[in-house]
């Protein structure tokens, strides 16, 4: 999975109540309770002044019972944490087939799936942590036929390979040169750590230094940032240095020498596995990443496994969105009462193709009637594998709901996998694909989150992603922000209007959600930019956000009308 790094907001829990005015945004709550600061995303912009998805309001409204209490929802993301608390009960279970029997019992082609399939498991049952970049792949598997090339030698029927490749060399000779300075800074600060906490003691005997006193200390001794930093390289140690040394410490919040080395080691990761074009992950999971096949990887979804150091919670956060239990009186409620169906294929760095289009087809062959896909890249080497499995999830009325991503661009313009557009760029391929940007508690001018792609064409709509709550691996609770989870929202509400309309399409699920949300007519801040503003409607296909109140009346309408 690639970092987005999302901002975790350690909120101010405000008790006071504070209504305003802002243009034609009507009434909002711009101050929240402790409670609302959790689940604000739930509430409804007119009756609690908050700008989320009505899902309270639809909840307190409805009085009819569901046809359906088996929506299963997969969810294609990391390991899952299947002990937590909030969850149980909550898990998609294979009833056909029998636990650790080492059988395929059902001959769907894994053995011993009970509640899920781990694509990214290893032979000797672990999960493999860190994955390539695509465009390292690229050069890697493309490398041979077309380096040193000019576009002149090439065959045209092999252009598209070829521009993909000069694309993934150039973000390649980009990354490979600022990871690598920025792992031999951090070098450079751990080894240079103990002396300079030592000597500073010399000033600050209490070692309560902020930034603005080491810069005065730091100026006395009149060393430039550009001398700073020659220095370094050269591992000169004297005071300057060590001073320098702090200060860029307090700047990162690396206050502690574990601090620094935790980084550390997620950059000697990042240069010498997610960037390194020789390292192959695919060797523990022991398959041939060029051809699509089932079997491969294991049984072993969840984070808790013992020998298995490395916790993801990716998966534990957005299936809490989804499905929590709304009914035990702890932790969080999630959107409506499904089964999850974890499906892993993200560790660190990017998604393989195959990995994307096996999970999908094993969860449209197993029942499932969402797939939540909060992952994305800038590349995709098989782009038709992928292509192809939604296809196949269309024909079987599966819908698909992707998270847009956290880059601040216009989709419409950038790359970002998996989509559903032709190699041409053009939306099309499938009718069962919704994209989800978000938002914010904001209503106003900073209702988009900043971080939030867009696209008039090819992000459908907005939900909430922002300061969101929710469940977190090892049994905890955390808040954090991101697309990833404003597309869980999506397929909660997806899974409400076809356990009470099951007779409607994906297609028509799709429509509905997308018809159905809510219009904010005025300017925002366009995403990447400081101050530039737009119309919110233009930054995505219905120019909305998420509703599930009125998302239910309508597919009441369109149920109605099929009949």
């Amino acid at each position: 999975m690639k970092p987005h790094f999302l901002i975790i907001f350690l909120c101010c829990f405000v008790a006071c109540k504070s209504i305003q005015k802002s243009g034609n945004t009507s009434s909002f709550k711009s101050e929240l309770t402790s409670q609302e600061q959790r689940n604000w995303y739930q509430k409804d912009k007119v009756l609690e002044g908050i700008p989320g998805i009505s899902l309270d309001k639809w909840y307190a409204s409805n009085k009819k019972k569901p046809k359906s209490k088996n929506i299963i929802v997969a969810v294609i993301d990391t390991q899952i944490d299947i002990n937590h608390e909030d969850l149980q009960g909550q898990f998609w279970t294979n009833s056909k087939e029998i636990p650790n029997n080492g059988i395929d019992d059902d001959k769907n082609g894994y053995i011993d799936d009970i509640n899920g399939w781990s694509f990214t498991g290893t032979k000797s049952g672990g999960y493999v942590v860190w994955n390539r970049y695509e465009y390292v792949r690229i050069i890697q598997e493309w490398g041979p036929k077309f380096k040193d090339k000019t576009k002149s030698q090439i065959d045209p029927k092999d252009l598209p390979k070829f521009n993909e490749y000069q694309r993934a060399l150039k973000k390649f000779e980009e990354k490979m040169p600022y990871y690598k300075r920025w792992f031999k800074s951090l070098n450079y600060k751990v080894a240079l750590y103990p002396t300079a906490k030592d000597t500073l003691k010399h000033f600050f005997p209490k070692e309560d230094y902020t930034y603005e006193q080491l810069d005065s200390l730091y100026k006395k001794y009149k060393i430039n940032d550009k001398e700073f930093w020659q220095r370094r390289d050269d591992g000169d140690k004297d005071l300057g240095a060590l001073i320098g040394c702090m200060m860029a410490n307090l700047v990162m919040d690396q206050k502690k020498l574990k601090d620094i080395q935790d980084m550390q080691t997620q950059l000697d990761s990042i240069v010498n596995k997610n960037l390194n074009i020789n390292y192959n992950e695919r060797l523990s999971i022991g398959d041939n990443p060029n051809i699509l096949e089932k079997g491969y990887g294991n049984n072993k979804i969840s984070n808790t496994i013992k020998g298995v150091r490395t916790i993801q919670d990716h998966n534990t956060m957005v299936s809490g969105i989804i499905a929590a239990n709304r009914n035990n009186n702890i932790g969080i409620k999630g959107i409506t009462d499904v089964k999850i169906m974890p499906l892993n294929i993200s560790p660190s760095g990017d998604e393989h193709d195959k990995d994307i289009a096996m999970a999908v087809r094993y969860a449209v062959d197993n029942g499932a009637k969402i797939i939540n896909m909060s992952f994305g890249k800038e590349f995709s080497m098989h782009k038709d594998w992928v292509s192809d499995a939604f296809k196949y999830a269309e024909e079987h009325n599966v819908l698909l709901v992707h998270s847009a991503g956290n880059d601040s661009e216009d989709l419409d313009k950038a790359f970002h996998y998996p989509n559903d557009q032709n190699y041409e760029g053009i939306r099309g391929i499938c009718n069962n694909f919704i994209s989800v940007g978000s938002t914010t508690k904001n209503l106003g001018e900073k209702l988009v989150s900043d971080y939030s792609n867009y696209g008039k064409e090819n992000v459908d709509l907005f939900a909430p992603g922002e300061d969101i709550y929710t469940t977190g691996a090892g049994n905890i609770y955390k808040t954090d922000s991101g697309t990833s989870f404003s597309a869980p929202m999506v397929s909660g509400t997806a899974a409400i209007i076809w356990s009470y309309y099951p007779n409607l399409t994906a297609a028509q699920v799709k429509q509905i959600i997308m018809d159905s949300g809510t219009a904010y007519d005025f300017e925002v801040i366009l995403p990447g930019t400081e101050d530039k503003k737009v119309p919110f409607s233009e930054l995505s296909k219905s120019g909305k956000v998420l509703n599930v109140y009125n998302a239910m009346q309508l597919a009441e309408k369109a149920s109605k009308k099929k009949k």
